[in-house]
């Protein structure tokens, strides 16, 4: 039953139409997963700067915030900050990926 696949031009442009599409899903993926890294390195910078300076200097920190609080606070930060600007990178690639193939 599988050999009857592709014997319509038909079937065959879908197959090929497949693949296309399987591939751009693919590159948006890969798109958003480095778009995310790049984010989670910044926020992690913006976020472990002031964290620490606010542990050394201020006292209220000083004794409330462990080493585990700070970690804690700077990873929040970086995996929202991935998850949020993968989720939208990949979202927007795909909306400008849908229109390619439009001709109004």
């Amino acid at each position: 039953m599988a050999k009857n696949v592709a014997h319509s031009p038909l079937e065959r442009n879908s197959l090929a139409s497949l693949d296309q599409k399987l591939s751009m899903a693919k590159r948006c993926g890969l798109e958003g997963v480095v778009a995310g890294a790049k984010a989670a390195v910044v926020a992690t910078i913006a976020t472990a700067i002031p964290t620490f300076a606010s542990v050394r200097s201020l006292p209220w920190a000083r004794a409330n915030l462990n080493p585990t609080a700070q970690a804690l606070i700077i990873s929040t930060v970086a995996g929202s900050a991935y998850f949020i600007v993968a989720d939208k990178t990949v979202l927007a690639t795909a909306r400008r990926n849908s229109f390619k193939g439009y001709q109004p």
